[in-house]
């Protein structure tokens, strides 16, 4: 078994857990005090399926009917609703939400990317994540009728740009 002592010794003391407050209570935090920025955020994953469900959604034979877009204006509208959602997360005016579902044949199955951008104190990375987590459990649903054992998989944060942390890549492969 590995040893995680040392990811624990990472950790950062309580004084830096913003999250936080004085009584080790969960908060949201303030961020009246910090500058508006534009802030972008794009996360992405993905819906595996086998040959036939996926040539069937294509071919537009699904049995509850226009998955891709009903998985698209869902993802768009999870986005909107994240601070219902996830607890401690600021309700924002986003500025603007694009979901792509997109066809990959090498899968089977579909890539699923959200972009999600505002001028706000606060970034949008959960936004995001959230349109791509919806879009894809939407997807699910829509397509559940022809396979059940369709998989999502690897949802994850790609960039982030903005706010005092400044921009992050992932340049993991998933």
């Amino acid at each position: 078994m590995q040893d995680l002592s040392q990811n624990f010794s990472k950790l950062p003391d309580a004084a830096q857990l913003t999250h936080l407050n004085n009584s080790g209570e969960a908060q949201m935090v303030d961020v009246s005090a910090k500058v508006p920025t534009v802030r972008q955020a794009v996360a992405a994953g993905r819906v595996r399926m086998l040959p036939e469900t996926f040539a069937a959604i294509e071919a537009g034979n699904a049995p509850k009917g226009d998955v891709l877009g009903t998985a698209r204006l869902a993802g768009i509208m999870a986005a909107k609703q994240t601070a219902h959602l996830i607890p401690l997360c600021h309700p924002l005016p986003l500025s603007s939400v694009e979901v792509q579902v997109i066809a990959d044949a090498g899968l089977p199955g579909y890539q699923i990317r959200a972009t999600v951008k505002i001028k706000a104190e606060t970034g949008v990375e959960m936004e995001a994540l959230t349109a791509v987590s919806v879009a894809a459990l939407t997807l699910y649903d829509m397509a559940k009728g022809l396979e059940k054992s369709i998989a999502i998989e690897s949802i994850r944060l790609v960039s982030k740009s903005g706010g005092k942390s400044g921009d992050y890549e992932n340049n993991v492969e998933a």
